[in-house]
């Protein structure tokens, strides 16, 4: 039976010129660079100049994205932007990024799923696509946390860094089997109880004011792996695939001992496992987009090799999705 599946076209991803290492910080914070390696597996990442704002990352990521497609932006009638940190409060950041790329019909719009943004834009471009409506998104992740970061807080300010990144997704006809090109399958899930242990304590609803990242460690740890394996576990059984048909695992890279456990924990070879948390730190949204742009690069992912994304984030939110490339 055939269908339409949402295909991946084009991949890019920017980042700041700016590279905050560990000792940088240590300079600035009560810390190490052994305390945040040891905890972490980050030893730096990139932070945005001043006047350097989300959509601006998010605009070169997706002319990357739309040049390893081989596109123009014409061609383009969705852009979703996943991001916590958008250039104001409306107009969505999206619509910067669409009017940057000379884009005057379509769609655009954000969507604030936190670390899980990403996955959560490429569920939603993908129902978009399959359902006839539309023929070719941009979906991007872009994050400016070092604006939201307490940086006397060291628990939470050597965590993050900025960056974007970008898919160029497209929809064509398949047989409707795994062995299709495209997202074959994503499940998201948010539970709003979990809101203490990863939030911003600031808004203009509540507080008027942009707030600072605040984050209870421990137990996000302790839920993470569980509610990754959770979704990625959905994922196989839907397409009747296993960990030992995945070609390459691509999570949120948030922490490099919860990337770690995830994938012992669902049987995933090491050597499968695309890190970059040591370069980048946590760039939210932008991470997965971000990691799939260094793997397909150094030409680790190729057309045709099955893909699993996975990522957790404040809410909490969590979400997986399986794509044949």
């Amino acid at each position: 039976m055939s269908l339409l599946r949402s295909v991946v076209r084009g991949c890019g991803s920017y980042l700041p010129e700016r590279v905050l290492t560990n000792a940088d910080l240590a300079r600035m914070v009560d810390t190490s660079d052994e305390w945040i390696v040891q905890r972490t597996g980050i030893r730096e990442r990139h932070i945005a100049a001043d006047g350097e704002t989300t959509s601006m990352l998010g605009l070169a990521a997706a002319r990357a994205a739309l040049a390893d497609a081989g596109l123009e932006p014409g061609d383009i009638d969705l852009v979703i932007c996943a991001t916590s940190t958008p250039d104001y409060t409306f107009p969505a950041t999206a619509t910067q990024i669409q009017s940057g790329l000379g884009i005057a019909h379509g769609v655009a719009f954000d969507l604030q799923a936190v670390c899980s943004g990403f996955v959560f834009g490429v569920g939603t471009a993908d129902k978009f696509l399959t359902s006839g409506s539309h023929k070719r998104a941009l979906v991007i992740g872009a994050e400016t946390f070092s604006r939201i970061l307490d940086w006397n807080d060291r628990t939470t300010c050597v965590l993050f860094g900025d960056g974007a990144g970008a898919l160029v997704l497209e929809a064509q006809e398949g047989e409707g089997n795994a062995n299709d090109r495209g997202v074959l399958t994503s499940h998201l899930r948010s539970d709003g109880r979990h809101r203490s242990k990863l939030f911003v304590d600031g808004g203009p609803g509540s507080t008027r004011t942009v707030g600072h990242l605040r984050m209870e460690g421990r137990e996000v740890f302790r839920h993470a792996v569980g509610m990754i394996t959770d979704v990625i576990t959905d994922a196989f059984e839907a397409t009747g695939t296993t960990a030992a048909d995945l070609d390459w695992f691509v999570p949120h890279q948030a922490n490099k001992r919860i990337i770690d456990a995830s994938a012992d924990k669902l049987g995933i070879a090491p050597e499968k496992v695309v890190t970059t948390v040591d370069r980048h730190g946590n760039t939210s949204a932008a991470s997965i987009p971000l990691a799939l742009a260094v793997a397909r690069a150094d030409g680790r992912i190729k057309q045709g090799d099955l893909v699993m994304i996975e990522a957790m984030g404040g809410g909490f939110t969590w979400g997986s999705a399986l794509i044949r490339w």
